[in-house]
């Protein structure tokens, strides 16, 4: 995509899909040239999340923009730390911390995700599951 896209819409995009949901990055370098974050859209339908993991090197803000679920993230001493999470929720992932995700509600959940540095989110094309969604499907 260009450079000069200011405004876009997860469906602008082309999204990875797993088998526990989608990632629409609308902000990335490759997307419309962030240079420090790089941030999208999760879908995540009911009863699905994504494993445990963690971003080497990198900082993660999740914004719960719709449904409810359980988020967990790993104390400085490696302890998970495991709450209820519903629209409205930030969560703070610190650097290279392991956290997860999970659709605890009857209906989909949607997230709004961002990394720091930009980045991480380019591993995610190594997963068994991973496949390309075009834009617009």
């Amino acid at each position: 995509m260009a450079k000069d896209k200011y405004f876009l819409y997860p469906k602008d995009v082309d999204s990875f899909g797993f088998d526990w949901g989608r990632l629409a990055l609308t902000v990335a370098p490759e997307v419309n040239g962030a240079e420090r974050f790089s941030g999208g859209v999760v879908d995540l339908p009911s009863g699905e999340g994504h494993a445990r993991h963690n971003h080497p090197g990198a900082e993660e803000i999740i914004f719960v923009i719709s449904g409810d679920g359980e988020q967990m993230v790993e104390d400085e001493n490696g302890n998970p730390v495991t709450e209820k999470v519903g629209p409205g929720c930030t969560v703070y992932v610190p650097e290279s911390r392991f956290h997860s995700t999970k659709n605890t509600g009857s209906g989909p959940m949607q997230l709004f995700v961002v990394y720091s540095p930009a980045g991480p989110e380019r591993a995610l094309r190594d997963l068994l599951d991973f496949r390309l969604i075009p834009a617009g499907t």
